[in-house]
C-alpha cells in the first residue's frame, strides 16, 4: 500500500509537469503567495536558526560543488536564496559578485554573505526569473525550485541569462522526500474517511529532472541523489519543524483542515510502520544537478561509429594479460 501511495504521487507530479511543458495556460499547483507567507512567518521567528539544520547543509554542499569548478565567475546568481545557505558559503576568491533574489524580502534580510564577497540582495520571484541575456556565469539554486509552478520556463530563463559555457548548479528534494509521512497521513484518512487529500506537495522525480533540464538546452548534465534521515521523537515533532522550515502545504487543492481523530491515526500509522526505539524517522531525498549552457569550446562527442573498441571486447581488456602484468 505505501508502494501504491508513492507511485501514485509521482505520477501526479509528472503529469502535471508534461501539462506545464506542453499546455497554454499553465496550470498553476502552488499558490506562490502562502509560500511567500510562509517564508516570512518563518524569517521573523526569534528560533528561526533551529530549523536550517537540512538547509544549512545542502547550502555547503552546493557552495562546495563551486569551488569544484576550477575558474573564477564574475556574475552569479542565487536563486531562492532565502536565508543565504548558499550565499554564506561561497567565497569573494570564487565568486566576484553575487545576487541573492528571494521571494520574502524578511529572508534576504537575514543574508550575511562572507567576508571578501561582493554580495546583493534583490526580491524576486523564483517564477519571474529576470536578469539580462547572456550576463550571467553562474546561477545556483538550493531547496527552492520544488515550489515552482512552471519549471520548464524557470530553467530556460535561467539558460538565457546564462553566458555561454556558463554553468547551473543547484539541489531540489526530490520524490521520496517525506514518503514516510505521506502515507501514514493517506492511509490515516483513508481509513477515517473513505479518501484521501494532498497533504504534502508533490515533488519531481531525479528522471524528470534530466528531462526538463536538456529541454531547457542545458548540456553535459551531471545529476545525482542522496537522501539525509532525520529522526523525531514522534510526527508532531516533523510538522512543527516543517514550519519552521517554510516547508509546509502550498498547494492549491491543500486541505485547509484535518481533523484531530485523523491526526492521532496518523501519528500511530506512523509509529508502527517507521518507528524506533527513541522515536520517528523522516527521509529527505536531495536531488543534486549540474548544467552548463552549450559553447563551442565544450567537448564534443565523437563521431557515431568512430570508436575503435567494442564494449563487447572490455572483458579481454580488463584481463591481467593484456594490461601487463606477468605475474
Amino acid at each position: 500500500m505505501t508502494q501504491i501511495i508513492r507511485n501514485i504521487a509521482s505520477r501526479s507530479y509528472l503529469n502535471a509537469v508534461l501539462k506545464r511543458s506542453y499546455c497554454t495556460p499553465v496550470v498553476n499547483i502552488f499558490d506562490r503567495n502562502v509560500k511567500r507567507i510562509q517564508r516570512e512567518r518563518a524569517a521573523r521567528s526569534e528560533d528561526v536558526e533551529l530549523y536550517d539544520y537540512i538547509k544549512e547543509e545542502v547550502g555547503y554542499r552546493i557552495s562546495d560543488r563551486i569551488f569544484d569548478v576550477k575558474r573564477v565567475f564574475t556574475n552569479a546568481v542565487d536563486l531562492g536564496a532565502a536565508r543565504g545557505y548558499v550565499t554564506n558559503h561561497v567565497l569573494g576568491e570564487t565568486v566576484q559578485k553575487l545576487t541573492a533574489v528571494d521571494l520574502s524580502p524578511s529572508m534576504l534580510s537575514n543574508v550575511k554573505g562572507t567576508p571578501g564577497l561582493d554580495f546583493s540582495v534583490r526580491e524576486m520571484d523564483e517564477e519571474k526569473f529576470d536578469f539580462e541575456p547572456a550576463s550571467l556565469d553562474l546561477v545556483v539554486s538550493s531547496l527552492s525550485l520544488h515550489w515552482v509552478n512552471d519549471l520548464p520556463a524557470c530553467f530556460r530563463a535561467v539558460n538565457k541569462a546564462l553566458k555561454p559555457d556558463g554553468v547551473f548548479i543547484g539541489a531540489m528534494f526530490g520524490g521520496e522526500t517525506l514518503y514516510e509521512l505521506r502515507s501514514s497521513l493517506q492511509l490515516a484518512e483513508q481509513e477515517r474517511r473513505g479518501g484521501l487529500s494532498p497533504h504534502l506537495s508533490p515533488f519531481t522525480q531525479i528522471r524528470d529532472v534530466g528531462m526538463l533540464l536538456n529541454r531547457a538546452n542545458f548540456t553535459m548534465l551531471t545529476i545525482d541523489t542522496d537522501e539525509v534521515v532525520v529522526g523525531f521523537p514522534s510526527m508532531f515533532e516533523l510538522m512543527w519543524d516543517l514550519k519552521g522550515m517554510a516547508e509546509s502545504n502550498a498547494a492549491f487543492s491543500r486541505p485547509l483542515h484535518i481533523s484531530r481523530e485523523t491526526l492521532m491515526a496518523a501519528a500511530a500509522i506512523y509509529k508502527d510502520m517507521y518507528g524506533k526505539d527513541d522515536g520517528v524517522t523522516a527521509t529527505f531525498q536531495i536531488i543534486y544537478f549540474v548544467g552548463w549552457k552549450p559553447c563551442p569550446s565544450q567537448p564534443k562527442p565523437l563521431p557515431r561509429g568512430s570508436a575503435d573498441v567494442s564494449l563487447k571486447d572490455l572483458g579481454k581488456l580488463m584481463d591481467p594479460k593484456n594490461i601487463g602484468d606477468k605475474k
